[in-house]
């Protein structure tokens, strides 16, 4: 099954420090990292790596930036043919993490907001070839839910991720086949404070109630809990490792399980095989550079379930 991927492209400038700094407050940083990522690229690459046919389409810049990132998609053998030039520089990251792995990310924009509903239009042929469509909202939310209605129309399977977090639209629940987000994300999308097991199977109520076919909430190192009401509720624990960095976790997660699904395995094992894989990424540095071959996640899984 061939999965196309709609969404950004960063690139990632990683400051390391002991601890976040406070408003107002300056703080020695440990080193600085340059790093591909941006969520469309990272869910792409994820998907590649662990073994899924993939074609991304966004837009990079004019700048040394925008090669290194396409030359990095094209290493984890994702198809860059549908990749376009625009005017200025490419999207950047600033990324601060800490001791404990935790980060903050502040997104510049630069040619992620320059991916129009126009240059999609020319290309809606994309969405004949696509049997599975990865979407996030690092790109212009008018093109993103263009994006969206179009695949729905022709019946590819939409997998969305709302990050940065948004309201969506209630005629566009029903486009989403698959809608996968962390905590913060379905608070701000359910208006549903999401702090306990019971308040979070209430929001995943009124998502499905909406018309999302299944929702993934992804709650990190404890796993994920998935509900649709063909297959009802499978709770998947996490893994316990040493992590150094939670950048694209979640977005390494979204990669492998669409892969898995892909390539026939059931929605456990699907969910299964990304939290094994959103496990290694947390080991490892960076964004893209951290994401796992899907040779390296069946190792994992031989080992540790």
């Amino acid at each position: 099954m061939n999965i196309l991927v709609v969404g950004s492209i960063n690139m990632d400038i990683v400051n390391r420090v002991v601890m976040h700094p406070l408003p107002g407050e300056t703080v020695k940083g440990l080193g600085t990292m340059y790093a591909p990522g941006g969520k469309g690229a990272n869910q792409a690459v994820a998907a590649a790596l662990a073994g899924g046919q993939v074609k991304m389409l966004g837009a990079v810049g004019k700048d040394p930036f925008s090669l290194e990132l396409v030359a990095s998609l094209e290493n984890a053998n994702v198809d860059t043919s549908e990749i376009i030039e625009k005017e200025g520089t490419a999207g950047m990251a600033f990324i601060t993490v800490d001791e404990s792995g935790e980060n903050t990310i502040i997104l510049s924009e630069g040619s992620n907001a320059l991916l129009s509903i126009k240059d999609v239009e020319e290309r809606l042929y994309l969405f004949e070839e696509a049997d599975i469509l990865l979407l996030q909202n690092e790109v212009l939310v008018e093109t993103t839910l263009y994006v969206l209605k179009e695949a729905a129309r022709r019946q590819v399977q939409t997998y969305f991720n709302p990050a940065p977090a948004l309201v969506i639209p209630n005629d566009v629940f029903s486009l989403i086949d698959f809608l996968i987000l962390n905590e913060t994300e379905i608070e701000v999308v359910t208006g549903i404070r999401a702090d306990t097991e019971k308040a979070r199977e209430r929001a995943i109520n009124w998502l499905i109630e909406m018309g999302v076919k299944a929702v993934i909430l992804t709650l990190g190192a404890q796993g994920s809990s998935y509900f649709s009401k063909k297959e009802g509720k499978i709770v998947t624990t996490g893994f316990t490792v040493n992590a150094v960095d939670t950048t694209a976790a979640g977005d390494t997660f979204i990669g492998s399980f669409a892969a898995a699904k892909a390539f026939g395995k059931d929605t456990k094992e699907a969910l299964v095989f990304a939290t094994a894989a959103s496990a290694i990424t947390v080991t490892r540095e960076g964004a893209q550079h951290s994401i796992p071959l899907k040779k390296e996640i069946d190792e994992f899984l031989a080992v540790n379930h």
